[in-house]
């Protein structure tokens, strides 16, 4: 295969996972590094080296991370149920498949349901519902901001050797 078709493929994987740090279908950061990792691959890892790919690695890892923690936090931090928090999370499940309202709104609306499940008031819903709509937007933002740090790592090894 030519180097020409690693870099449109590696491209490829760079820009789905940039998309994927926003919609939850994709694994964003694995596809980001995949990507640059083949770009790498590409030029036989002469311009970006195993440093390179373990700062990109380890941007990756802290987005996974992020992702993670980020929603439930944010949920915890309102003093949410087990139930808010399954809720949520089927929620986020069942929205996908109702296109960017359903991401939007499914989460929240699953962690209020969850929360009334939990015999919680409506107002205790609500609080948890945002809490976990906020934790997964800041999520969203900071995932997306990792990876975008994770191209300009590679741009930056690429372009300066």
């Amino acid at each position: 295969m030519q180097p020409a078709l690693y870099y449109v493929l590696a491209a490829l994987l760079v820009v789905a996972g940039l998309v994927g740090t926003i919609l939850p279908v994709l694994p964003g950061a694995l596809l980001v590094f995949g990507g640059l990792f083949l770009a790498a691959w590409a030029d036989g890892f002469a311009r970006v080296g195993t440093v390179g790919l373990g700062i990109i690695a380890a941007l990756g890892l802290l987005a996974l991370a992020v992702d993670f923690a980020a929603s439930v936090l944010g949920a915890k931090r309102v003093g949410a149920s087990p139930q808010a928090l399954a809720g949520a999370a089927l929620g986020g499940l069942v929205g996908l498949f109702l296109g960017i309202p359903g991401l939007i709104l499914g989460p929240f609306l699953g962690a209020v349901a969850g929360e009334l499940l939990a015999r919680r008031g409506l107002l205790q819903a609500g609080k948890v519902g945002l809490g976990t709509w906020l934790g997964l937007l800041f999520a969203a933002v900071a995932k997306l901001a990792l990876a975008f740090l994770m191209v300009a790592t590679f741009l930056a090894f690429y372009l300066t050797t």
